[in-house]
């Protein structure tokens, strides 16, 4: 539903919100390392979510991105019309182009109500109390440090 670029949108300023501060900005190198993101992509994206004041960076020795007070209290929302646009929940979620309650494709009515609620939880909440949720009920934005157990080849 959401475009690559979103997703690593989303990511990196979540990561942010959970390790970084004025005292503590990181680079995007370790971001991208960290969410297993390609580094060029990243740092392309970084500085459009910069320029939209979504993150805040500075430059120099000690500089990189992190989130200030202000840039916690944007929603993912505002991520999500940044990068994809206003239109990705309007969209049909198999594609047609003429579906809606009036028109529904097959699924329509199935993801419906995920899509109202998807919606109204990026417009609603804000990246402050996304991360906190991530803090508190362990969820992740990464899978790098998971060990993926390969079954027994002998089963």
């Amino acid at each position: 539903m959401l475009s690559n670029a979103c997703q690593y949108a989303i990511r990196s300023i979540l990561y942010l919100g959970m390790r970084s501060d004025e005292e503590h900005k990181i680079g995007v190198k370790v971001i991208s390392k960290e969410l297993e993101v390609p580094q060029p992509f990243l740092a392309k994206l970084l500085q459009q979510l910069n320029k939209s004041n979504l993150v805040t960076s500075t430059k120099g020795p000690y500089g990189g991105f992190y989130l200030s007070e202000t840039n916690k209290q944007h929603t993912v929302w505002d991520i999500v019309s940044l990068i994809d646009g206003n239109e990705k929940f309007n969209q049909c979620f198999l594609g047609l182009s003429k579906c809606g309650d009036d028109n529904p494709c097959p699924v329509h009515f199935t993801v419906s109500a995920f899509k109202q609620k998807l919606f109204q939880d990026f417009k609603e909440k804000t990246i402050a109390e996304f991360v906190e949720e991530i803090k508190l009920k362990g969820r992740y934005i990464s899978l790098k440090s998971f060990e993926i157990l390969k079954p027994d080849s002998d089963s």
